[in-house]
């Protein structure tokens, strides 16, 4: 999603990029997946824009007030300028609404949601920032101007955006399409004129706050992602009365509608790999285990261990991709010769496996240090989050699975337990074998590769009692099968090495929303996505667990 993205530079463009993620649930709305997609009704469309004449009355408001504050005449001018476009707009939407293709509404009201954001703009521009206990004394140049930059940072977010969800939609759409029931909407939005006027807004929220303290500032963050919030509020707030295929899990609210959700771990769910972190907790036990330090030679054989590792592995990705363009796209999924070459890294991935057990770098571990440092590990943004709000909706009936590699089920058990102790999803991985509590140094293995991975997924899906829709998450070239088989398969932080294996192997990687709103085009009235003849070659990317979030939950 980086068609809009913004380099670093004045404050605006920071808060923009720092709250990046936040603009993902914009775009995986239902309103913004129909419209996209070109099947959104209408009226949807109408009641939507409808709200248009509020906010730029708003607007107006705003900056005539804001007008008042600002002590520089260049940036009265500016702001001046920026009202006659509002009142300009405000004056010709109907006319806009026609050239746009429709008729205009004869009768409109204030919803709930634009009232929320237009009398939050309305407080902030008078002053009562973060409620009447914290409204702005006006008595100096200096702290007019101050209020003047706060109006602005309560606009700035929601036209940029209306750009970026503009210029997304209209990434997705054929060279010269005219034929989008909502084109020349998404022409407006995404126009040179609206950019230009979005980035004055800005321009101007910059030079504002070059004189503010780093508390005012601390202040503008708070207004910007506040406005943020509503604005993407009211985007969800809009009516679709067609099913949509998001959020995905309300496809899935009757029992026999079971939504099965699996994922990898290492750092798919984590920020680190659990190996690592098992090797330092083995060297700390060999080293309380003698009082001669231990710890040298135990990193040595580590890290001998995982030199190894690589080199095999580097040199068997080079024996199935040998001297070619590992960027360029094959035609077509070639599963099988995909298959031949994960079982060769399914070779590599055991004999590690082994040449660890060998050495008995494993033994030692107490098992209560495993537990706490599970709980105590680092997972990605927003993984958490996202496990933990689907298993407290009830409106969705939904299995979890994690399918690792990892050495020790029981680390991942408790990095997933509750804080009551329940452990909340199914583990399938690798088991160390203990003697009072202290590993042994042998394992009991059950999920050592690629292959491994794949047997589990299909044992988990044929064991569902009805038709379970799948949705796996992973982001290594050990998922590329469970990937091609569920239904939905989502790679998080796409990697090169992912990514050159799997285009040589006909797989395309395809951003999450334009994979969505393209499904959106094939659902149904029942809610069914239209099946596809035989395994599909295309696996969708997301950046972050936010979009993820988006996608199964929505807001």
């Amino acid at each position: 999603m980086g068609s809009s993205e913004m380099e670093e530079g004045g404050l605006a463009k920071k808060l923009w990029n720092k709250f990046k993620n936040k603009r993902a649930l914009a775009l995986y709305s239902p309103f913004i997946v129909c419209l996209g997609s070109g099947t959104l009704e209408p009226d949807s469309f109408l009641r939507c824009i409808s709200q248009d004449v509020f906010f730029l009355q708003a607007f107006a408001h705003a900056y005539e007030l804001a007008e008042e504050y600002a002590d520089d005449d260049d940036d009265k001018e500016a702001i001046v300028k920026l009202r006659k476009r509002v009142l300009k707009r405000l004056r010709n939407q109907d006319a806009l609404i026609s050239e746009w293709g429709f008729e205009p509404p004869k009768e409109n009201a204030c919803s709930d949601a634009t009232a929320k954001y237009t009398e939050f703009l309305m407080e902030t521009a008078s002053g009562k920032v973060g409620g009447a206990k914290f409204s702005v004394k006006i008595v100096t140049p200096f702290e007019k101007t101050k209020l003047a930059a706060y109006t602005l940072s309560a606009i700035s977010p929601c036209m940029r955006l209306y750009s970026f969800i503009s210029k997304e939609i209209q990434a997705l759409l054929p060279p010269e399409e005219n034929e989008h029931v909502y084109q020349k909407w998404l022409n407006n939005l995404s126009s040179e004129k609206f950019e230009a006027s979005a980035s004055r807004i800005e321009d101007l929220l910059d030079k504002l706050s070059i004189c503010l303290t780093g508390e005012e500032l601390d202040v503008v963050e708070r207004l910007y992602n506040r406005a943020m919030k509503l604005e993407i509020d009211f985007i969800w707030s809009q009516s679709v009365v067609q099913q949509t295929i998001v959020p995905f899990s309300l496809l899935h609210k009757r029992p026999e509608d079971n939504l099965v959700i699996s994922c990898d771990f290492d750092l798919t769910c984590t920020a680190v790999d659990s190996s690592a972190l098992l090797a330092e907790l083995a060297i700390v036990a060999a080293n309380n285990l003698s009082e001669i330090d231990p710890s040298s030679d135990m990193r040595t054989t580590w890290s001998d261990l995982y030199s190894q590792y690589v080199e095999e592995y580097q040199q068997c990705i080079e024996n199935i991709m040998p001297n070619e363009d590992k960027s360029i796209q094959v035609e077509g999924l070639d599963y099988e010769g995909l298959c031949k070459a994960l079982e060769q890294i399914s070779d590599i991935e055991k004999r590690a496996t082994s040449r660890v057990v060998h050495s008995n770098v494993l033994k030692g571990l107490n098992l209560a240090d495993i537990r706490r440092a599970g709980e105590r590990l680092a997972f990605q943004d927003g993984c958490k989050r996202f496990f933990k709000d689907v298993l407290e909706r009830k409106n969705c009936a939904t299995d979890f699975h994690v399918l690792s590699y990892c050495w020790c089920s029981d680390l991942i058990t408790s990095a997933f337990s509750s804080e009551d102790g329940d452990v909340l999803i199914n583990v399938h991985s690798n088991d160390l074998v203990y003697e009072d509590s202290i590993s042994t140094g042998d394992m009991i293995k059950k999920m050592e590769s690629p292959m491994d991975k794949l047997r589990a997924f299909n044992d988990i899906s044929k064991n569902e009692e009805a038709k379970a829709s799948t949705v796996y998450i992973g982001g290594s070239v050990g998922d590329l099968l469970c990937l091609l088989e569920a239904d939905i398969g989502i790679v998080i932080g796409l990697s090169s090495s992912v990514m050159k294996l799997g285009n040589h192997f006909g797989i395309s990687f395809v951003p999450l929303f334009s994979g969505l709103v393209s499904k959106q085009k094939g659902l149904g009235e029942e809610g069914v996505l239209s099946s596809s003849n035989g395994r599909s070659n295309i696996l969708y990317s997301v950046s972050n667990w936010d979009e993820i979030y988006a996608f199964v939950l929505g807001q």
